[in-house]
């Protein structure tokens, strides 16, 4: 009876095992680091290895993730704890900002007036740290505001889509308007005179 083949077929074996244990036994030391140290906990908003989602399950072996169109991903642990892991909502509060153009006819003044009236008016935009609402520059069409916002972080998507709403009612109904794009157009003075020469060949 020939051994060297079964000698042959268990050295591969062995080495593909080999292989997949240490993959294993990584992702358990991984998985338990993650569980230590817990940069992620269930239900928290996620950033990990560049997949944005809701933080499912924390196993053993790896992390599962429900992204924000509703997708499962399985994360490998080893994978998760040597990757960028950016949490969302690991801070209580979590801050954003709009950008607001208004026309150079508006004023200013009163615009950012309006803006502070409808934050301070919202029920979940934090007073502290205060929000900040200011002229940043002056652009070829617009007066720019700038507006930061603070938010409590499990509640921070629904506070910046609603004040986005109610700032862009508020200005408009005290009749301060986003200004559309203007273009200047120059003719040179021999293209002026030309125009007007033919224009009186037509009229003869």
């Amino acid at each position: 009876f020939d051994l060297s083949g079964l000698l042959v077929a268990g050295g591969v074996a062995g080495l593909v095992i080999g292989f997949a244990s240490q993959s294993v036994v990584s992702n358990l030391i991984s998985g338990l680091f993650l569980m230590f140290e817990q940069p992620i906990k269930l239900g928290d908003n996620v950033n990990i290895a560049g997949i944005n989602g809701i933080v499912e399950d924390i196993r053993v072996l790896s992390t599962v993730l429900k992204t924000y169109d509703g997708i499962y991903v399985r994360i490998p642990n080893e994978k998760a704890f040597t990757s960028n892991i950016t949490n969302y909502v690991n801070n209580p509060a979590r801050r954003f900002t709009y950008e607001i153009g208004i026309r150079y006819e508006d004023d200013a003044d009163k615009a950012i007036r309006i803006t502070r009236e409808v934050i301070a008016n919202h029920p979940f935009a934090l007073k502290h740290p205060a929000p900040s609402v200011f002229v940043d520059n002056l652009g070829d069409n617009s007066v720019n505001l700038t507006v930061y916002i603070w938010a409590p972080a499990r509640n921070w998507w629904d506070v910046r889509t609603d004040l986005l709403w109610k700032i862009k009612q508020a200005l408009e109904a005290n009749g301060i308007e986003k200004p559309f794009p203007q273009r200047t157009i120059t003719f040179a003075d021999n293209l002026e005179v030309k125009n007007r020469a033919a224009g009186k060949k037509g009229d003869d």
